[in-house]
């Protein structure tokens, strides 16, 4: 058995360990060392009170609470790995965006696509502004940024890691690494959870461990219902001679799905290989199973303007063209849109680099009128954002109870973070959902 080994002895350390080597690992410097422990041949069975399976964002917040909250308790968290807590060391470029300054229930659950009437009701119990004052209390100071995202004041998610790792440290919490979970057994007592080299018995399991098709299989053979797993938070992959070389350019558009209901908004940035930007995660994060059904090949309909009308578009071409009757219409944007990009929609309403607007008749401004309210793009097939990837699926809501995240299904098995069928768009909601969820396992069990 590999133990995360932070300088105390461990309560299981009397135990008998199979012929194998024990890791000292410290998690904030992912670093090792190696200890011969014994050359015996034997089973090792260790006893806890709950064991938690994942060491992710969800998994060490949920072990640090219960223990605070009743010290007596013996946990242990299990991680497949070699390294704990890689996705907060990711997230937010490796600045950790921790939650996002929304701190109204009622309002922040609009930004979860699943799980929205399922974690209002989480969301009284604890929210972003009690993240921001759990953190406080362990030396972690949050700043808010302009967009409303949360990070710490270091910019650096090592500040996140540090905090939990001392935090396990101080509370004497085991954190084992490599033990890939094989299989979970209730027996008339409590579980036993098998891993490749390891047997752990606990009267409680608390499961985090995110978007994993093996752990979904496990709990699906054990009675769960699971809502099958697809993408979501992803851009768009385009190529179109109107976005050519415009990679950077940003601004604030509509975007809609041809022959859809789905439909959102937001600054829309131009890639080298298509569309990103809040507006295309927004878009991407509610027609998650749509666009999936979809093979991800669909038209967009861009509307350049936001939400104006065709007829307003009109409209505020013809002012335009009073306006600047001897202009050139493509050398300057005369709306809010980088230069570039206005140059590209003028030529592809047909309208001549050479054109002013006193010479601009009525087919070529209806035809300028409709890329900028209605500019079909194709999107042929999709690119994760940047290192996060998310996915819309796993265990069925239905078989959840919110007030204590108990499984319905599986009385003492607990579950917190993407396990669930929960998934929000950028911005550190998905963080959220994992404190919360923690959070509230915590309050359960202790």
């Amino acid at each position: 058995m590999q133990r995360a080994s932070f300088g105390r002895f461990s309560k299981s350390s009397s135990i008998g360990f199979c012929s194998l080597r024990a890791f000292h690992y410290y998690p904030a410097h992912n670093s090792f060392i190696n200890h011969d422990i014994c050359k015996k041949n034997k089973t090792l069975n260790s006893n806890y009170d709950i064991v938690i399976i994942g060491g992710g964002a969800a998994g060490f917040f949920t072990a640090i609470n219960i223990v605070e909250n009743n010290p007596s308790l013996k946990v242990a968290i299990l991680e497949r790995g070699k390294t704990t807590l890689e996705k907060v060391r990711i997230s937010g470029g490796g600045r950790c965006n921790v939650t996002h300054a929304c701190f109204v229930p009622n309002d922040i659950v609009k930004f979860y696509p699943r799980g929205e009437k399922e974690l209002r009701g989480p969301f009284h119990q604890f929210c972003s502004g009690d993240t921001i004052e759990w953190f406080e209390k362990h030396g972690v100071t949050l700043k808010i940024e302009e967009d409303g995202r949360m990070f710490p004041e270091s910019d650096s998610s090592e500040t996140i890691i540090d905090c939990f790792t001392k935090a396990t440290q101080d509370l004497g919490i085991d954190i084992l690494i490599s033990q890939s979970v094989q299989s979970i057994y209730k027996t008339e007592t409590d579980f036993k959870v098998q891993t490749k080299t390891d047997t752990f018995l606990a009267e409680k399991v608390v499961i985090t461990t995110g978007s994993n098709p093996k752990m979904w299989e496990m709990l699906e053979s054990l009675g769960h219902s699971i809502v099958s797993a697809v993408p979501s938070l992803f851009t768009f992959n385009i190529k179109d001679a109107r976005l050519k070389d415009l990679m950077g350019l940003s601004t604030f558009a509509s975007v809609k799905v041809k022959k859809s209901k789905l439909e959102a908004s937001g600054p829309l940035l131009i890639t080298h290989w298509g569309m990103s930007g809040p507006g295309i995660l927004r878009l991407s994060a509610w027609g998650a199973r749509e666009l999936f059904d979809k093979n991800y090949h669909f038209a967009i309909l861009v509307n350049w303007l936001n939400e104006a009308t065709f007829e307003e578009a009109i409209d505020l071409l013809k002012d335009i063209k009073l306006e600047n009757a001897k202009k050139v219409i493509s050398k300057k944007s005369p709306i809010e849109m980088p230069n570039r990009l206005w140059e590209r929609l003028v030529l592809a309403s047909g309208i001549s680099a050479e054109t002013t607007w006193a010479d601009c008749n009525k087919t070529e401004l209806n035809a300028l009128a409709n890329q900028l309210t209605a500019g079909e793009f194709q999107v042929n097939g999709k690119s994760t954002f940047k290192e996060e990837f998310v996915t819309a699926g796993g265990i069925d809501l239905k078989e959840v109870n919110f007030k204590t995240m108990e499984s319905k299904v599986i009385p003492n098995i607990y579950f917190a973070g993407e396990i669930l069928n929960i998934d929000a768009i950028t911005g550190g909601f998905n963080f959220q959902n994992a404190w919360t969820g923690g959070f509230i396992v915590a309050q359960s069990i202790a």
